[in-house]
């Protein structure tokens, strides 16, 4: 029989995409979701849960081998009051907890968990080249990721594997970061954000699929891993290389720190932090990226959006 795989947070742009490959691959799918009787998706089995109120359906434990937690509110979805940046935090790291407690509740035979995390794990490091036993960095985003990963790793009490992948600028022609990015381009406004110098780690989101499944798979694969491709952009360089996929011309000035301030408020270190990462942890598995150059990367998504 096929193992079983529980997600969680996975109705999102990479989770979607994930379920699919899951299925195709003989995968049985089971999803924890908010109002689960109200949603349907196919060949999958959905189980009420809630993290702020942490209930959860045990039953969606039975027969589990695997979990994969992509919960999580969204980063720059709402300006970071206070309160919001509690909910960024408490999503990620609840989740977690509910997920674990449910599991001895159960006394449930998962054997692994595979958890997202995110390259603002390490803050703003210059041009430092990052790998998986660099220190975490400082900040908002930094303490969250740690909080995260130290959340995750509950799981290694109770004899579980557990995997963390600190994914970076997903790149997809289906949404996510990219449009975003690609909208002053299109607008003709294009230009690089502060001082442009700042390393963008980034990654075809198929090739993040991947590093998901293979954490399921490998089961040698453990503790975190960056989820980016071995060949971060400057700033500067992405902006450059996207206007010239999408034909587009970029200023030859930067956008000012204090413009993305005054626009983004706190949220401008978004945009403007600097993740130098190293993906050869990842490399030395055995995993093979579809997508190592930027400029054949970004070709492929906006032909495929044609």
């Amino acid at each position: 029989m096929a193992k079983k795989i529980l997600l969680a947070g996975a109705t999102g742009l990479v989770g979607e995409q994930l379920i699919a490959q899951l299925l195709n691959k003989g995968y049985q799918v089971s999803l924890l979701a908010r109002n689960a009787a109200q949603k349907q998706v196919k060949n999958v089995q959905l189980y009420n849960w809630d993290v702020y109120q942490q209930t959860i359906d045990e039953k969606a434990f039975d027969g589990v081998d695997t979990i994969i937690n992509l919960t999580g509110e969204g980063i720059a979805d709402k300006p970071w009051t206070a309160q919001r940046k509690q909910q960024i935090i408490d999503s990620r790291v609840k989740s977690a907890e509910l997920i674990f407690n449910a599991i001895k509740s159960a006394n449930a035979t998962v054997k692994h968990y595979i958890s997202a995390s995110a390259v603002g794990y390490y803050g703003d490091r210059a041009d430092e080249i990052l790998d998986e036993d660099s220190l975490p960095g400082t900040g908002f985003l930094a303490d969250c990721c740690v909080a995260w990963e130290k959340a995750a790793d509950q799981g290694i009490a109770l004899g579980i594997r557990v995997v963390k992948i600190r994914i970076g600028i997903v790149l997809s022609a289906k949404g996510g970061a990219l449009p975003t990015m690609a909208k002053p381009v299109n607008m003709l406004v294009g230009a690089a954000l502060g001082s442009g110098k700042q390393w963008l780690p980034w990654i075809h989101i198929d090739d993040l699929v991947n590093m998901f499944i293979k954490a399921v798979e490998d089961h040698q694969m453990f503790d975190a891993y960056n989820g980016s491709a071995p060949s971060p952009a400057t700033n500067q360089t992405f902006t450059k290389v996207l206007g010239k996929v999408l034909h587009k011309p970029i200023w030859p000035f930067n956008v000012p720190k204090f413009v993305l301030k005054a626009i983004l408020g706190e949220m401008s270190i978004l945009p403007l932090l600097s993740s130098n990462t190293s993906a050869q942890k990842i490399l030395n598995t055995g995993f093979q990226f579809r997508y190592l150059d930027l400029k054949e990367t970004l070709e492929a998504i906006y032909e495929h959006k044609k």
